[in-house]
């Protein structure tokens, strides 16, 4: 048998070794579990290059990430001022920048993903740094340039999924098909950004919109079975939750089979969460799945991403 297609859509790459985003990043909702298995790699472009030449993917979906208030602080923590006035007003010149950051650092997304032809971007979107139909125009820019879609993050970046000023870039998505993949999971504290609930007025706004909500609900994984009867054109990939099957706040390997088998295993697409989790590790925690057929692993290892995202796939 040849090597099956393996498509992870769920992949960060970072300018830096050193990004505070690879090391800062908390994963606390699913509790605590020994054995958990994480990546050794930094997630730089060499980083990346290398995995997708040396390990098992076939073709990568590679992320846009811009959380507003990570780019404040990384820039504030350099400077040397004692005023409080004059600390106020370079904060708010900052403020000012962040669209002309975000734009250019949606620019180094897609150029990344333009050293190979494994690699497709998803670009970052926020609706209070370039939000409303500014917003869909940049859009509209990087998918001229390759994107296939937009990521976010409600719980880092602190809005609502059906935010008013995301409905311009949720409207270009539909017409052009291309994919909002966002993560999903619980919130400490209220309110629940992003819980698969929170995803309910973009749907019945949207109702052909390709969403892709990640890590199958995280530890709000419960209400992915009623979420998905009620959104038939939802997607989910299962990158991070796979890794901590048993624990507290997750499904145990045998509850999350019967959730891809019953909500059907051709709505979930195959994701690392590079650089946080290996490729061949995930690979093989699905292939030890019970209650899914051979076949279904396939197609969720690569053939479920081409159907559901459009992907061309060299």
């Amino acid at each position: 048998m040849s090597d099956p297609t393996v498509v992870d859509v769920h992949v960060h790459v970072f300018e830096r070794a050193d990004d505070p985003q690879r090391d800062g990043y908390e994963i606390w909702e699913y509790g605590e579990l020994e054995g958990v298995e994480f990546g050794h790699r930094r997630g730089t472009v060499d980083d990346l290059l290398s995995a997708t030449t040396t390990a098992s993917p076939t073709h990568c979906v590679i992320l846009g990430m811009f959380v507003p208030e990570l780019q404040m602080a990384e820039v504030e923590r350099t400077w040397d001022v004692s005023d409080d006035a004059e600390r106020t007003r370079m904060s708010l010149e900052l403020w000012d920048s962040l669209p002309d950051r975000l734009r250019a650092y949606n620019d180094w997304i897609v150029d990344t993903a333009a050293l190979s032809p494994h690699l497709t971007p998803l670009v970052a979107a926020d609706p209070f740094i370039l939000g409303g139909h500014e917003g869909a125009s940049h859009l509209a820019d990087q998918m001229a340039k390759g994107a296939k879609g937009i990521k976010v993050h409600p719980v880092l970046q602190g809005f609502f999924p059906d935010d008013p000023r995301m409905h311009p870039m949720y409207d270009l998505c539909v017409e052009q098909h291309l994919t909002v993949l966002s993560h999903s999971g619980t919130t400490k504290g209220n309110p629940q950004w992003a819980d698969p609930f929170a995803f309910a007025g973009v749907m019945q706004a949207h109702p052909r919109l390709h969403l892709l909500l990640a890590h199958l609900g995280g530890s709000s994984w419960h209400q992915v079975a009623e979420f998905a009867d009620a959104f038939p054109t939802v997607s989910f990939d299962l990158c991070e939750i796979i890794a901590w099957t048993g624990a507290p706040g997750a499904p145990t390997a045998d509850e999350l089979g019967r959730l891809i088998r019953d909500i059907g295993a051709d709505r979930v697409l195959f994701g690392t969460d590079f650089p946080w989790y290996e490729v061949d590790r995930t690979i093989d925690q699905l292939m030890d799945l019970p209650h899914l057929s051979e076949e279904q692993k396939l197609g969720i290892l690569g053939q479920n991403a081409i159907d559901r995202m459009g992907l061309v796939v060299a």
